[in-house]
């Protein structure tokens, strides 16, 4: 029984699921039936072992499991496959009934738990793979339904995912991405491209956004939308973002030594470093060893960022400050935070947000916003700017409310180090 069995749920276990599976796939060979997997996996639970601990984490999975039996039938099997993920084998299985039964167990997973005197809201990330449609072997099935999970986590979580072909192409595309991105980092394929921002009333530069590009070996120049997503979903992020910064810096002490004036250079963050205090040392370890002047070196955070993880985006943020460096809520307009909240952030500038700038200043409503975070910066004594500014109807609206700083195709698209050199050069 020990052998077949999870000592702490008393479900069967992965050995006796697969050893099940198969004897299910071969009954329904014979008598001409479908047999349905479905992959568990519950969300959130690393937090829950994270803040309550992990005999509380035993706890609320048994809970689950009580839940759980209440919808499988006995004929079918439920095991649990390890860690937080559940597999079901459900027999000459139809589509419609594989429906009801996700269903089913989504509704009751998402009812409140108690543990500990706290009320928990758990639920499950579900993918389904049918024999003999997705695979006639236990490994294709499983691994299909496994698939399937991973994009019903990648759509939004609390909801499951007929497995299909296209899934196995994505996450191939993936894995070839992920193998690409590590080849990127060791050849240094990366380039720094530099966006300059500009004073409307004097026409100089107060500052250089910097933005990463992908030269690509067989594709030229990558645009960061196509990569950065995937590479926020991995460390890899963290690697590109430490040597943008590096890169960066050794490119503004040369135009400093040539005389130039840059302005600021903004590096944008991402999630995971402000997620982590160590990235603070880094930054830290980067002005130190290069003998930057902090000064000169601004930190652009998105308004969504700081809202994921409140306290550690704060704890963070106030530590680079303490080196000097300025920080810059980019973005600003487009996320959830509140007016109270913003007091407390150790914010020095706003940007905003190129979507309240397109349809300016024709589009009223886009005006009125726009109107109003001028004037929230200017009574919280911050600095402000504007992003995606193209026509000179734009600047005049802007100067006009108070806004000098732009940022934006009207002056400038992003540059190459030599590009943005003649820039710096005919700025000056």
């Amino acid at each position: 029984h020990l052998a077949y069995h999870d000592p702490l749920t008393k479900l069967p276990n992965r050995l006796l699921f697969r050893q099940k599976l198969r004897e299910a796939i071969a009954i329904a060979k014979e008598e001409n039936q479908k047999v349905g997997v479905l992959f568990l996996d519950l969300d959130g639970f690393k937090e829950v072992n994270d803040t309550y601990g992990h005999k509380s984490g035993d706890l609320l999975l048994q809970k689950i499991t009580r839940r759980l039996k209440k919808i499988v039938l006995e004929e079918d099997m439920i095991a649990r496959f390890g860690g937080d993920e559940f597999t079901v084998i459900v027999q000459n299985a139809t589509y419609e009934e594989l429906e009801k039964i996700a269903q089913k167990i989504i509704e009751e997973i998402q009812k409140p738990l108690m543990l500990h005197k706290n009320k928990l809201f758990m639920t499950f990330s579900i993918g389904l793979s049918v024999c003999p449609d997705n695979g006639n072997s236990s490994e294709l099935l499983l691994k299909h339904a496994d698939t399937a999970m991973y994009r019903a986590k990648d759509e939004g979580k609390n909801r499951y995912q007929f497995y299909d072909a296209e899934m196995t192409e994505i996450t191939m595309g993936k894995v070839n991405l992920q193998n690409e991105l590590r080849d990127a980092i060791e050849q240094e394929q990366f380039e720094p491209y530099y966006q300059p921002k500009i004073d409307a009333r004097s026409g100089k530069v107060i500052g250089l956004e910097a933005l990463v590009r992908w030269n690509h070996p067989q594709r030229g120049l990558v645009p960061p939308m196509e990569f950065i997503p995937f590479a926020e979903e991995s460390d890899f992020i963290k690697e590109i973002d430490q040597w943008m910064l590096y890169a960066t810096l050794k490119q503004m002490k040369i135009w400093h030594e040539e005389g130039l004036e840059t302005g600021r250079l903004s590096v944008n963050i991402s999630t995971r470093q402000l997620r982590d205090f160590a990235c603070v040392d880094y930054y830290r370890d980067a002005l130190a060893s290069l003998d930057f002047d902090a000064h000169y070196l601004e930190v652009e955070v998105t308004e969504s960022q700081v809202m994921k993880n409140q306290l550690e985006s704060i704890e963070v943020l106030e530590a680079l400050k303490k080196l000097g460096v300025t920080i810059s809520m980019d973005d600003f307009g487009t996320g959830h935070s509140s007016l109270s909240y913003l007091k407390n952030l150790p914010v020095d500038r706003l940007k905003i947000d190129r979507s309240f700038i397109m349809d300016t200043p024709q589009n009223k409503d886009d005006v009125a916003i726009v109107k109003t975070i001028i004037a929230l910066s200017k009574n919280l004594g911050l600095d402000i700017i504007a992003e995606g500014v193209e026509t000179k109807e734009q600047v005049d609206f802007l100067v006009r409310e108070g806004c000098y700083d732009i940022q934006g195709y009207y002056f400038s698209k992003p540059l190459s180090a030599q590009d943005c050199r003649e820039f710096l050069k005919e700025r000056s």
